[in-house]
Formats: C-alpha cells, structure tokens, sequence
C-alpha cells in the first residue's frame, strides 16, 4: 500500500483523504520517514520540519473530520525550496554556508497561502547557493553538496531548484516549490523525470522569497503531474499587497475540454544538434500530439534574446546581493566561481543594462503576435542530457546549450511547463515542454495533461525507490 501512496498524484492522494481512507497523520508519518531515510542519500533535504508537519496534520485531520474540507491540498505534505522565509526558528539558508542557521520571524506569502490551503509544509529542501545568483557552473555549488536526481545517484538533478525535483521525483514529498529565473524550475523537472510549472510572472506572490532578480524571478510548482501543478498553482496564484509585481488577475485553475484541435507551433531546426536520444524522443512525443492536435514551424525574430536577459540577470543580481558582496561572504561559498562571480558581476555597466530591459519592451509586442497563432509552443525541455555530478554543466563538451525557448519564456514572463517524455539510453529522463502566452496555464496545462493522458512515463519510478525498506521498523517496503 504504502508504495502505491508515496508515488501518487495529488488528485489521487486527496481523494484517500478525503475519503478517510487514510488520516493527514498517516500520510505524513510516510514522506517523514522518507525525507528522513532516503532524503540525505540525494543531497535533496536542508531541514525537516517534523513538529510542525506533526502539528499541522493533527489539525488538518480534526478539520477534515470536522467536516472542513478546506481544498484538495488539504492534510497533504509539501517541500519548499530553502530561500522561502519561514517562522518558528526554522532556517532559511538560501543554500549558502553562511546562512546555514539564519531565521526569519515571518513566513513567505507562498507558504501562508498553502496553509490557508490545509498543506502542510515537511521539508526544507535544497538549492544551490544563492539560488545560482553568483554564477556558479558545477552541481557541487549548494550547502548541502551536490544534489542528486532519482535516476542516478552520479547525476544532477539539475537547477537551484535541485532539491524540490529530486524530492518529488524520490517520492519524499507529493508535490514541492521551487524557483525560476531562467530554468531552474524546469530543469530539474527534466531531470528528475516529473512535472514542473514556472507560471506567468507576478501569478504568484514573490514576497518572503529571496531575491535574484527581481523583472525575472517566478515561483511555481513541481509534482508528479500537469494536474499537480495546476493544483498547487491555485493555491498560491493571487494578488499580494506585499508584492507590488504580483498581478491583480484573478486565477482558478480548470482543465478545459480540446473542443479543437490546438495549434502548435515548433521552432525550425528545433531538433538541430541536438542528441539522438533526446531527438528520438521529441519526435514520439510529436506522433503522439499529432493525434489530437496540428503543429507547424515558425521562427522568431533575429535578436540577442540570450545575451538580453543576461544582462538584466547579472545587472539586476548585482544589485540584489550587494550587501553580501560588500560583507566578504562570497568567500564563504562552496563552488570556487561563486567566490568571485558576485564581484565580477558589478562592472555591469548601467548603460547595457538600459538597453537590455529597452530590447526587452521592443521585442515583447512582436514575440506576442507570433504566439497569438498558437496555443503552445513546444520543444525539449532540455537539448543536452543530463549531467554528471562531476562535470561542468556549462560550456565545452555539453553540445548546443543554446535555450532560446527558456531565454524567450523568462525574459519575457511566459508560462511553461516540462513533462516527462522518455528516457535516454542510459536510462536517464528526458521531458518536452509547453510554453504559452502570458496568463494562459489553464491552456498549456489542458494540452500537457492531455498528451500525459496518452502516455506513461509520469507513472514510471526508478526500482530503487520502490524497494526501500518499511521505515517503520514493521517490516514490507514503502
């Protein structure tokens, strides 16, 4: 039984609530022990929150049996990426050693809204220092060491939001927030084999989490599924005084019916250089969204989308971390890089950084009416495999790095999401994504849900995971 829990989507395990089938306490006694056991052996947990996750179970199972069913989150455990602020003496760490034991007195507005929700928050969970905000280009740059995917012990699970994949791909956690600026939501989803979701950015509240950069950063979901995410994303979507870039438009998540056929578009030469396995596999993916839907190719404009968004990131992250800077921290970091990344990204001249965010207002208009074609735009989520722990993830040897469809996607706050969609040949995940128009999740959701409705890989789990030993000393597996 407890196999069958640990790996269901979030649908599946309200309705067991629900139903009384099994108590808020149960469930999180489970993924307890499973962050517990299995959490250190992937780098992928900072802290545990027990007493609280306790506390908080004990009263979502009054509520529910009460009568008080607050949402379909309700009495399920969750992770959230360590640079959202959380109260009661538990750290936020940002990732980084000199922050191993930093506390905050309040709580992130995301964390707020899933216990107004009835979640109930578990974990901590791990990310590389300063959430990659001091140019780091190695899997070892976190507190907690490399972080891990449930694929492969010797593989990174690939992003800041390192721990909130590799979490939800272990089944430590049925769903997990992390953060993006560009990628780090939707790489580890890639990675580690599950769904990820980077919303339209100011969807969701950023206040209470640390900043990077601050036109570009977007909180999301990661889970086992596109409905997971749309789940998770109502809870925490809406408008927060506190956060003056969050948008004031209403969102309730539904999954609508494909009346039509949806257009999609791909870029041209999409798959150019890109490696056979993950070639292989879009082009299933293709067969089978040509069952229910048309795509075409189209290209983009010709302009420096990449070198663009750098701009903004590096100018923009110089400013958010200056106080660190100034302080000598970064010599405390992990990764070499990182140490002098933050000084380096000071000579940024303000000048290009002008003419990044004017690039940025210019380009907006022409890249929307070329969306406006489409109902999504689709592509691998990620063109190179995934990575050794011992490698650079970045530069010589790593194939076509080029990501015009993540440099797109956040430069201009676009909503997207990764499912899975196959694994290489060394048995590692490969995932396909949906990029939509501003405010349009429900649109690439439906269409994401659709195609995982045609296939099975979100529903495959790697052996080991499966095979842990009963961590209640009773015996049988969990």
């Amino acid at each position: 039984m407890n196999n069958e829990i640990v790996f269901l989507p979030v649908r599946d395990l309200s309705k067991i609530i629900q139903k009384k089938e099994m108590s808020p306490v149960d469930v999180t006694k489970l993924f307890l022990s499973r962050l517990e056991e299995i959490g250190p052996e992937y780098n992928s947990v900072v802290t545990i929150t027990q007493d609280l996750a306790l506390y908080q179970a004990k009263k979502a199972e009054k509520e529910i049996l009460c009568g008080n069913y607050k949402s379909p989150l309700h009495g399920i455990p969750y992770g959230a990426k360590d640079l959202l602020s959380t109260s009661g003496g538990i750290p936020t760490t940002w990732g980084a050693v000199p922050f191993r034991d930093r506390t905050f007195d309040y709580d992130a507005t995301v964390i707020i809204k899933l216990h107004e929700a009835g979640a109930i928050l578990a974990a901590k969970l791990a990310m590389v220092e300063f959430a990659g905000g001091m140019g780091y280009k190695q899997p070892n740059a976190s507190l907690t060491g490399p972080c891990r995917s449930p694929w492969g012990k010797e593989n990174w699970a690939g992003g800041s939001s390192s721990g909130s994949g590799s979490a939800v791909g272990c089944g430590l956690i049925p769903f997990a927030i992390g953060s993006e600026t560009w990628g780090s939501i939707l790489t580890p989803a890639n990675n580690c084999g599950v769904s990820g979701l980077r919303p339209t950015y100011g969807r969701v509240s950023k206040h209470g989490a640390m900043a990077l950069s601050w036109t570009l950063d977007k909180l999301g979901p990661l889970g086992l599924t596109a409905d997971d995410c749309g789940l998770v994303l109502d809870a925490i979507s809406g408008s927060d005084p506190n956060d003056p870039s969050s948008s004031r438009m209403d969102y309730s998540y539904s999954l609508g019916r494909l009346q039509q056929r949806p257009m999609l578009g791909m870029l041209k030469d999409t798959l150019s250089e890109t490696p056979k396995d993950i070639s292989d596999n879009f082009q299933a993916s293709l067969a089978i969204l040509n069952d229910f839907a048309d795509t075409e190719e189209f290209t983009f404009p010709e302009y420096p989308y990449e070198e663009t968004i750098r701009t903004i990131m590096l100018g923009e992250s110089a400013s958010a971390f200056e106080e660190i800077t100034e302080k000598g921290l970064a010599g405390e970091l992990t990764a070499p890089e990182d140490r002098y990344g933050p000084y380096a990204r000071t000579i940024v001249l303000a000048k290009d950084y002008i003419k990044a965010l004017r690039i940025r207002g210019m380009i907006t208009p022409q890249i929307d009416t070329i969306m406006s074609k489409y109902d999504a735009i689709i592509g691998p989520t990620r063109r190179t495999p995934v990575s050794s722990l011992y490698e650079e993830f970045r530069g010589v040897g790593r194939g076509n790095t080029k990501d015009l469809l993540g440099a797109i996607g956040n430069l201009l706050g676009l909503p997207a999401i990764s499912v899975p969609n196959g694994f290489t040949k060394d048995n590692l995940p490969t995932g396909i994504q949906f990029l939509g128009r501003p405010y349009e999740e429900n649109r690439i959701m439906t269409i994401a849900n659709k195609y995982q409705s045609l296939t099975d890989w979100h529903t495959i789990h790697p052996e080991s995971l499966l095979e842990k030993k009963d961590l209640s000393g009773e015996g049988g597996t969990v």
